[in-house]
């Protein structure tokens, strides 16, 4: 038997091989939407990929299953409640897939939603009676459980769905053994719970320990639980959530339509028309000039998911990229289903080299700069872009803190009559902010280059909302 664990860090998200070396067959479960690293790892196994399960309709990217489908000829598989347009494998609790050295048994486990289902993994040539694994999907995390509120906009409530998850765990996967391996689909980073660990595998003992939303409690006390703090959900997740049902175009054939190169012209022409402008350099490139009126993104960070946050789905999308990197800009957007992309920038920022009346700067400066701005007569605002428990653990005296996902709905809030000083924790996150403010024209703009990790550094003065 072959498990094989896939981790694509900037979305945090798990994805897996299972081979079963005697019948020569591979499963893939929960791949991520550009599948050639499955294919690759098949044919280097001697296996051919005949299955493919997803645990669920994941919300945080598009699923590679349509893809595996029509590449390899799998067999899609999804939990019995589950409703999609492309034909499909529905699973029940207790089905199972056999081979002669691997069996794998389906959970339904609803509750983040309701499709929802845990997979028992097999190896028959060491005990086919206890399970060496568990795949979790998205009920059971390392540290944490699922969000029971992602489905609200479908009908469900967090209540309902948060019971569902309850009886989950204590009836179905709290009864394993111990020492099962629990791999879930996502780590540290995700949105889809609230305490994620960084480690991306545990035993079933350990999380029965040290799990908080595993311990001891009623059904009530456990809904409250889970149902509270949870952070924002981006608004493509529900986006994805439903693409991941739907028949679609797959990635390949998506990117050979949008790989297209744009004259600068064309670039102008389409941004004026209301097109966005994507540039996925580097944060300290990007300050030091860029096509005016363009987004950062950087390729260097969590792309994809501020992409999805930041970015309309309703409206295309043009990149600007350093040249060679356009592929991977777009295929990143293609992860989150982000498909609508016209083309990019032919010749990247060098094609505004006889232009320089389009290319505007951003002043980044450190913290030691923004301090002594701080201390004159009349300062620049503070305006901090992290999340509010973020804020509240540690900032800036009198800053405003405004977090980046809300940052367009209350551009009203930001004073134009006022130089503003914008941060993060290390300066991803402000470089997204500041492109923002200069669309929406607020330019009397500094950039804390480092975020507050540099602030820090420089040992200068913070708060905390506890403090007097």
């Amino acid at each position: 038997m072959i498990l094989k664990q896939y981790y694509l860090g900037c979305l945090a998200h798990a994805s897996y091989l299972l081979g079963d070396e005697a019948s020569a067959t591979a499963i893939i479960v929960d791949p991520q939407r550009d599948v050639q690293q499955y294919l690759a790892d098949a044919e280097k196994f001697g296996l051919q990929i005949r299955h493919v399960f997803l645990t669920h309709f994941h919300a945080d990217f598009v699923a590679g299953h349509l893809e595996l489908r029509d590449r390899c000829g799998a067999t899609i598989h999804l939990g019995a409640r589950a409703k999609a347009e492309y034909a499909f494998v529905p699973m029940k609790d207790g089905d199972m897939l056999t081979f002669p050295g691997l069996r794998l048994q389906v959970l339904e486990t609803p509750g983040h939603t309701i499709e929802s289902i845990s997979i028992l993994v097999f190896d028959l040539d060491k005990d086919s009676a206890k399970p060496q694994a568990v795949l979790t999907g998205d009920t059971l995390f390392i540290g944490d459980v699922g969000r029971p509120d992602l489905r609200a906009s479908l009908g469900w409530t967090a209540n309902d769905l948060g019971a569902h998850l309850y009886d989950s765990l204590h009836d179905k996967l709290l009864t394993l053994p111990d020492e099962t391996l629990v791999y879930p689909a996502h780590g540290a980073g995700s949105l889809c719970g609230k305490k994620l660990s960084s480690d991306t595998v545990s035993s079933l003992g350990d999380q029965r320990r040290f799990n908080y939303a595993l311990q001891p409690m009623s059904k009530e006390a456990f809904i409250q639980l889970v149902t509270a703090d949870q952070p924002d959900a981006p608004p493509y997740f529900t986006f994805d959530a439903v693409l991941n049902a739907h028949e679609r175009v797959t990635l390949d054939k998506n990117l050979e339509d949008v790989l297209q190169p744009v004259e600068l012209d064309e670039v102008i022409r389409l941004g004026d028309a209301g097109a966005q402008l994507l540039d996925v350099r580097d944060a300290a490139e990007y300050a030091k000039g860029h096509l005016a009126g363009s987004i950062n993104i950087g390729l260097g960070g969590q792309y994809a998911t501020w992409a999805g946050t930041v970015l309309d789905r309703a409206k295309p999308i043009v990149i600007i990229a350093e040249p060679g990197r356009e592929q991977e800009a777009a295929l990143r957007l293609g992860r989150i289903g982000f498909d609508h992309v016209r083309g990019y920038l032919r010749g990247g920022m060098h094609a505004l080299q006889e232009k320089p009346e389009l290319v505007w700067p951003t002043e980044r400066v450190n913290a030691q700069m923004v301090a002594e701005e701080l201390a004159i007569a009349d300062p620049p605002l503070v305006l901090d872009i992290r999340n509010p428990r973020e804020w509240a653990t540690r900032h800036i005296a009198n800053s405003v803190n405004i977090p980046l996902n809300h940052l367009q709905d209350r551009i009203d809030e930001i004073p134009r009559d006022r130089r503003i000083a914008v941060h993060c924790a290390g300066g991803y996150r402000s470089s997204i902010a500041a492109s923002i403010l200069l669309r929406y024209g607020i330019t009397n703009l500094i950039e804390m280059a480092g975020g507050l990790a540099a602030w820090d550094a420089a040992k200068l003065p913070v708060v905390s909302e506890a403090s007097p």
